[in-house]
C-alpha cells in the first residue's frame, strides 16, 4: 500500500512540476479565438506564416532592396509608421524597404524551433517569395542584429551589403574573452544580470523566472527606463518619443506580442543568449573582392548592448567597417536624420560626420 501511495504521489510532483515549468500556449494569429490576420503574409516551407510591409518605392523600380530587421519588442510596423530610412532618401535612391514580423511577433507565427540560424532561412524564404532579386541589403538593429549575423554565416551570396546597428551582444560567445564579458555583466543591472543568465543557462524555466517576484525583475525585459539602466542621451529621446504626437499607440504595442509574449520576447532572449550554431567572429569576410560591404554602428553611451563588445567584435573582424557615435546611446538613430546616413553609408560608401 505505501508503495501504490508514494507512487500517486511521485506521480502528482512531477505533474505539478511539468505544468509549472510548462510554457504557456500561444495565440495563433487566425486561430479560432485569436488574433485577427490583417497584414500581408507569406507562407514558409516549415508551414508558418510570415506577416511583412513594403514601404519606400515599388519593388519593380527600385534600385536597392533592404530587408529591415526589427529589434526587441517591436514589429514591423503599419502603413504610416515612418521606416528606417525617409520616404525622401528612397524616393531619391529608389529604395524599396520590405520589414517583416520575426517569429512570433506581430502576424508571424511563433516558430518554437527558433534558433539563431532559423531567423537567416526566414529571410531567404521571404526575399525569394516576394521577388526580390538574387541578392538584397539586410540592416538589423538592436537584437534584430542577430539575425543579421545570421545572415552573414548562413545565406552571404544572397547579400550586397549588411548594418548591424547597435547590434546585441552575447556575453556567453566562444571567442569573448572571460573577462571582458564579466566586466560587462557586472555593468548590467542586477535584475538584467540574473534574467540573461537563467536564459543561457536555463532557458526551460525563462519563462518561470519572469514570474517570480522574489528578485528584482529584467528592465530590459519590462522596458524600465532609469537612470541605472540607460544613458541620459537615451532617456531624453525616451521622454521625446513618449510626448511626440507620432509617439506609438497601446495598440501597436498590444499588436507586437499579441500572441503571447513567450514566443515574441521570451524567445527572443532564449535564443540570442544561447548557444549559437556558431561563433560571429569566427565569420569568414562575404566580400573578399570589395563587391559588397558590412557596417557596424555603435553608440559610446550605449549602456545595454555596450561599445566595449562592439570594438572588440571589429577588431575580430577587421573587415567590418565600424563606426562609433561619440554623443550617442542604445536610441541614437532615432534623432535627426541618422538613418538615413546609416542607409548612405551602407548603399554609396559614404562616411557620416558625427555632430
Amino acid at each position: 500500500m505505501f508503495t501504490e501511495l508514494l507512487a500517486v504521489l511521485v506521480i502528482a510532483i512531477l505533474s505539478w512540476a511539468y505544468n509549472f515549468i510548462k510554457p504557456p500556449a500561444s495565440s495563433v494569429c487566425g486561430s479560432p479565438g485569436g488574433p485577427p490576420i490583417t497584414s500581408s503574409r507569406i507562407k514558409l516551407k516549415d508551414g508558418r506564416h510570415l506577416a511583412y510591409r513594403e514601404s519606400g518605392v515599388p519593388k519593380q523600380k527600385a534600385k536597392y532592396k533592404i530587408v529591415l530587421v526589427h529589434g526587441f519588442n517591436c514589429s514591423k510596423g503599419e502603413p504610416g509608421d515612418d521606416p528606417l530610412g525617409s520616404q525622401e532618401l528612397a524616393e531619391e535612391l529608389g529604395i524599396c524597404f520590405v520589414s517583416f514580423d520575426r517569429a512570433g511577433y506581430g502576424e508571424s507565427d511563433p516558430n518554437p524551433k527558433r534558433t539563431v540560424k532559423s531567423e537567416s532561412m526566414d529571410v531567404d524564404e521571404l526575399a525569394e517569395q516576394l521577388e526580390l532579386g538574387p541578392k538584397f541589403y539586410v540592416i538589423g538593429g538592436s537584437m534584430g542584429a542577430y539575425t543579421a549575423y545570421s545572415c552573414l554565416k548562413y545565406i552571404p551570396h544572397r547579400l550586397l551589403g549588411v548594418a548591424l546597428v547597435v547590434p546585441a551582444v552575447n556575453y556567453w560567445w566562444p571567442s569573448l574573452p572571460d573577462n571582458l564579458a564579466k566586466s560587462m555583466l557586472k555593468k548590467l543591472d542586477i535584475g538584467d544580470r540574473m534574467a540573461f543568465w537563467v536564459a543561457h543557462n536555463f532557458p526551460i524555466l525563462f519563462h518561470v523566472w519572469m514570474k517570480q517576484k522574489f528578485f528584482k525583475p529584467s528592465p530590459t525585459m519590462t522596458g524600465q527606463w532609469s537612470v541605472e539602466t540607460s544613458s541620459e542621451s537615451d532617456l531624453e529621446i525616451m521622454e521625446q518619443k513618449i510626448n511626440s504626437p507620432a509617439h506609438r499607440s497601446d495598440e501597436y504595442k498590444r499588436k507586437t506580442t499579441q500572441q503571447g509574449v513567450y514566443e515574441s520576447l521570451y524567445r527572443d532572449v532564449m535564443v540570442v543568449f544561447s548557444n549559437w550554431e556558431f561563433d560571429p567572429m569566427q565569420i569568414e569576410n562575404p566580400f573578399p573582392n570589395n563587391e559588397g560591404s558590412v557596417h557596424l554602428w555603435a553608440g559610446r553611451e550605449d549602456r545595454i548592448c555596450q561599445v566595449e563588445i562592439q570594438r572588440y567584435v571589429a577588431k575580430m573582424l577587421p573587415w567590418i567597417k565600424y563606426h562609433e557615435n561619440p554623443h550617442g546611446g542604445h536610441l541614437f538613430c532615432a534623432i535627426g536624420d541618422w538613418n538615413d546616413r546609416i542607409i548612405k553609408a551602407l548603399l554609396l560608401g559614404e562616411d557620416p560626420e558625427y555632430m
